[in-house]
């Protein structure tokens, strides 16, 4: 699990592309004072695996369900990456619980200063959008913040310079794909409650049923049963 909060802002070593899968090698300075091999690591939001590792980098290896998934497919050698070490026990939580799992990718539909902050306007499908609600929390390119505004196409999100500047959003512009988690408590409590959505069932009663029983030259009857059509 991780809480968000990125330590630091890594870049892509290289990248060794397969039909369906790659390897990423990902150079950073702050992590490797405890990092190990097996160790996860978030990388733009999406949960790592180190393999093997040097003084200043890490090697991964990336599926095709992530590739799929997220937007690690477009990183390219000297891309820049959010980076942080899966959570402490003993250490404080300032985020929200992100299992580095990604639900989605978002696009970037503007970006407008406001003060000292800047609002970033993602656009999302209507499957993601349906997990977020305003004043709760989203992770954008692992990234936990607070969402200030959802509409039917897309949600918003105020970012104070801090934020900006320790992460890649500074770095992002309109246009850009980038990786969303929905908050994992709304998701679990949809499958406890086994909702699920089902397209309104068709009646089985037509007009050849209705005539049948000698309903349908009935005017109430025919004129209910246009009008239910």
């Amino acid at each position: 699990m991780f809480t968000g909060i990125i330590e630091e802002i890594g870049s892509v070593a290289s990248i060794q592309p397969s039909a369906k899968s790659s390897v990423l090698t990902i150079q950073g300075t702050t992590i490797f004072e405890d990092l190990h091999i097996g160790d996860s690591v978030a990388v733009n939001g999406v949960c790592l695996t180190v393999s093997s590792q040097t003084k200043s980098t890490f090697t991964a290896d990336v599926m095709h369900e992530t590739l799929k998934r997220s937007s690690l497919g477009v990183l390219k050698r000297g891309s820049s990456v959010n980076l942080e070490r899966a959570m402490a026990v003993n250490s404080r939580f300032g985020g929200h619980l992100v299992s580095g799992h990604i639900d989605g990718t978002g696009t970037i539909n503007e970006i407008k200063k406001d003060a000292n902050a800047v609002w970033y306007t993602i656009k999302a499908s209507k499957q993601l959008l349906k997990y977020i609600v305003e004043k709760g929390s989203i992770a954008i390119d692992g990234i936990s913040l607070t969402v200030a505004a959802v509409t039917e196409h897309h949600f918003c999100v105020s970012v104070i310079p801090h934020t900006a500047s320790a992460t890649i959003l500074s770095k992002k512009h309109v246009g850009d794909m980038v990786n969303l988690e929905n908050d994992i408590i709304g998701k679990y409590i949809e499958k406890l409650m086994g909702y699920e959505e089902t397209p309104p069932k068709q009646s089985s009663i037509t007009k050849d049923y209705l005539a049948k029983f000698g309903f349908y030259g009935n005017t109430s009857f025919t004129n209910a049963f246009e009008r239910s059509r």
